[in-house]
């Protein structure tokens, strides 16, 4: 008896070669979205598609066991060794580094910026500052905040302390000494850093050459002064005594540097610098000086062992001072006095740091000794002469700071000549 051939159902048709990789495809693209799963990694946005000219099949398929983990550090696989999970990812332990010191992390706590990681100490030395004069970490304050003072022209940062403890501060660029770096001390108790000492001015012979350079400074500006004016340099307690044998005159407080001297008196200058011995300026030598009036300046007098950019802007307001007095300006209120002496005192500090800056005054100044010197001048002690502009303008006294202030907007609005002739007049600066 034979048997009757069963019925070919619809699954049991002949397939043609193209529908047989489409059912390989869909098969492959059903077991590798259940990988993905159990593994618990993200679907691609493309497996959603079934065109299979959009991919070829099988080819793009990444499988990873259960548990596979990929080192954020080496962007290698971590396998069945220990590891580091934190931030979201994993790491190798050799590979989780201090973003500053590029040493591995081991330490159970650590500080964090962005998505970098820092050892604790790294993070404190990056962040916390440091005192310039001590060298610490500057401590908190009693409320837990970083409290420290900052120089407002050199940004020096010291802790609060410092300004009680008897640190040593430079009497020229006001800046604090480190513990590392020791300054020199001067026989009338000051203190200079090393790099206003550089260029410091110790003695009455070494300053003549700058005291004659000034002059002509003045006689480029038409504002020649014929009287031979004795300059001398002294010392802060000499310096102090004139100032209380001085009948007439306004004087900076509390440091005074330097005078114009209307009376006769006696003054004792610096006849041979001091040398170096040790941390200590020794052995000057001094010596009485007579000065009589032979006309409305006796004499002008200058603090020593300041450095050369700043006795040379003392000596241009000082002889300010002397040219008003031998023009015959009287009875002028310390704010106007003081005020355009300070802009002459500006105006040169300008024509030595700023050479090529456009001069308010006469250009005949451009040609005069005075200005040609500045290119010799260091950048330390460029920087040092913008620090003693930045002083002349930002000095909070009415007369010298308030007076240069006004002064200095009324000769940029109308020249220095008409300013002057309208003090001659009104004794006022021009509105």
């Amino acid at each position: 008896m034979a048997a009757r051939a069963r019925a070919r159902t619809h699954d049991d048709r002949p397939r043609t070669k193209k529908e047989q990789e489409e059912l390989d495809l869909a098969i492959a693209l059903s077991l590798s979205e259940g990988i993905g799963k159990s593994s618990g990694l993200p679907r691609r946005a493309d497996d959603r598609s079934m065109n299979s000219s959009t991919r070829p099949p099988y080819g793009t398929l990444q499988y990873h066991p259960t548990g596979y983990r990929v080192c954020a550090g080496c962007h290698r696989e971590i396998g069945y060794g220990n590891y580091l999970g934190c931030m979201g990812a994993f790491f190798h332990p050799n590979c989780f580094r201090c973003h500053s010191c590029g040493y591995p992390i081991t330490e159970h706590e650590f500080s964090l910026s962005g998505r970098d990681p820092y050892h604790k100490s790294c993070f404190k030395e990056l962040t916390h500052p440091n005192c310039e004069v001590c060298l610490q970490f500057i401590p908190k304050n009693r409320a837990g905040l970083i409290e420290y003072r900052s120089h407002p022209f050199w940004s020096q940062k010291y802790c609060p302390s410092h300004e009680h403890d008897n640190t040593a501060r430079c009497c020229s660029c006001e800046r604090l000494e480190s513990w590392n770096v020791r300054y020199y001390s001067l026989e009338d108790g000051r203190s200079l850093c090393l790099e206003c000492i550089e260029s410091a001015i110790m003695d009455t012979g070494d300053c003549q050459p700058l005291y004659h350079a000034v002059r002509d400074y003045y006689e480029g500006m038409n504002k020649k002064i014929d009287q031979q004016i004795p300059m001398l340099l002294v010392e802060r307690q000499a310096l102090n005594e004139a100032i209380v044998g001085e009948k007439n005159g306004y004087y900076h407080l509390p440091e005074t540097r330097g005078m114009c001297l209307s009376e006769e008196q006696t003054v004792t200058s610096i006849l041979r610098r001091p040398r170096i011995g040790g941390r200590q300026l020794i052995g000057m030598r001094t010596q009485p000086q007579k000065l009589t009036r032979k006309c409305e300046v006796t004499a002008i007098l200058v603090l020593y062992g300041l450095p050369r950019l700043l006795t040379g802007a003392i000596l241009a307001g000082q002889l300010m001072h002397a040219w008003l007095r031998l023009k015959g300006y009287r009875n002028l209120s310390p704010e106007v006095e003081d005020g355009i002496c300070q802009v002459l005192s500006y105006m040169w500090l300008e024509s030595e740091v700023l050479p090529g800056s456009s001069n308010r005054a006469s250009a005949s100044v451009a040609s005069s000794s005075s200005s040609s010197s500045n290119r010799g001048n260091s950048n330390v002690e460029n920087k040092l002469g913008e620090f003693f502009m930045n002083q002349i303008v930002h000095d909070a006294s009415p007369d010298f700071g308030g007076g240069f202030r006004a002064a200095n907007a009324a000769v940029n609005k109308y020249g220095l000549r008409r300013t002057l002739d309208h003090i001659r007049l009104t004794g006022n600066f021009p509105l």
